[in-house]
């Protein structure tokens, strides 16, 4: 028997036993970290900072789907989840725990390379994992990663803080993840019907890696503080862009009007859009899951963004009154925007 495809069933490890096959590797990098995994709480210490944390949960089946998601390449996204949204917030992600629930189904190995996801996105990012927890599922594989951050004081940035006339902001360009997952979606149709088919992914790199391995932009952080701008109101781009200007301005009680010709598109987005007879505004729009970052900061800062080639001004805020609207590029109509993006709880 070839040893090299020999897999260990997870009930051979047990929950504890798992828990330190997985974790045995782990290195902690960050000083406020005073204890990690192997008790029953990590324990941090930070003076003069506030501490951010948010945690998200990954399902399978709603979020992701085992028959083209690689496991390393979902442990490395579960975790870009998180750190998009302490980015969000001004802050610098320094922890993580992650929380699993997982069916008879994984083995030993599989989760293996789970791991190996998790922790190639905490190296890339100098953040420790300090622990979590594993139990039972009879639904297959469930991830809830917590992220735990830091920000100098008065340097967060929340949704609540645009202001008329500010300028509206994305890092990066909109729509790849979407139409990532159109590409996947229709080449595991094609499997089903003919498993021996080899999938027609030349050409569309980019917009796969979008989907499949996307980055958290820690750097446009960076940026923005190298500029010296602190923006005004900040979001990560998770649920679309339409969804993410109307919880901006409904947090900061404002309009805004953002213009079609302005929001950025790859080629490649494009590209596939036009191949499945798609409007990549709509994706751009609606898709989710760019994890970019939307910010507004003030008009006097235009000169210090303009040359960014990473960073789109794509509109302005106004009163509140005016609503939330997209200025075609045609016509120059207003057209109101609708939060359009995922929801997971929508029928």
């Amino acid at each position: 028997m070839d040893n090299k495809n020999k897999t260990t069933p997870v009930s051979t490890l047990g929950e504890f036993g798992l828990i330190e096959h997985l974790t045995k590797n782990i290195e902690l990098k960050n000083p406020q970290t005073i204890k990690g995994i192997g008790d029953d709480a990590a324990v941090l210490e930070y003076r003069g900072k506030q501490i951010v944390v948010t945690t998200d949960l990954l399902v399978e089946g709603i979020h992701f789907n085992l028959m083209y998601v690689p496991m390393r390449h979902l442990g490395y996204k579960s975790v870009m989840v998180n750190l998009s949204d302490v980015f969000a917030m001004n802050a610098y992600p320094r922890q993580i725990t992650v929380s699993l629930a997982i069916s008879g189904k994984f083995s030993v190995e599989s989760l293996e390379e789970l791991y190996k996801g998790f922790q190639m996105a905490c190296d890339k990012y100098n953040v420790d994992l300090i622990g979590g927890d594993t139990t039972s599922s009879m639904t297959g594989l469930l991830i809830s990663v917590t992220a735990i951050g830091e920000v100098e004081k008065g340097k967060a940035v929340y949704r609540s803080g645009a202001k008329v006339n500010d300028l509206i902001c994305v890092s990066g360009d909109l729509g790849g993840a979407y139409m990532g997952l159109q590409l996947l979606e229709r080449e595991n149709e094609v499997f089903k019907i003919d498993p021996k088919m080899q999938p027609q992914f030349q050409g569309y790199d980019y917009i796969l890696g979008r989907q499949l391995k996307p980055e958290a932009r820690g750097d446009v952080i960076e940026a923005l503080k190298s500029l010296n701008i602190q923006p005004t109101a900040m979001i990560d781009i998770s649920d679309g862009l339409s969804s993410e200007l109307m919880h901006i301005c409904k947090a900061s009680k404002v309009g805004c009007h953002v213009y079609e010709e302005k929001i950025p598109l790859d080629f490649q987005t494009k590209k596939f859009a036009e191949e499945l007879h798609i409007n990549p505004l709509v994706a751009a729009l609606n898709g989710g899951e760019d994890y970019e970052l939307l910010f507004t900061v003030p008009l006097a800062d235009h000169d210090k963004v303009k040359n960014d080639p990473d960073i789109t001004v794509i509109g302005h805020i106004v009163d509140a009154a005016e609503g939330v609207k997209l200025i075609s590029a045609l016509e120059g109509k207003a057209i109101p925007l609708q939060a359009q993006g995922w929801n997971p709880l929508k029928k």
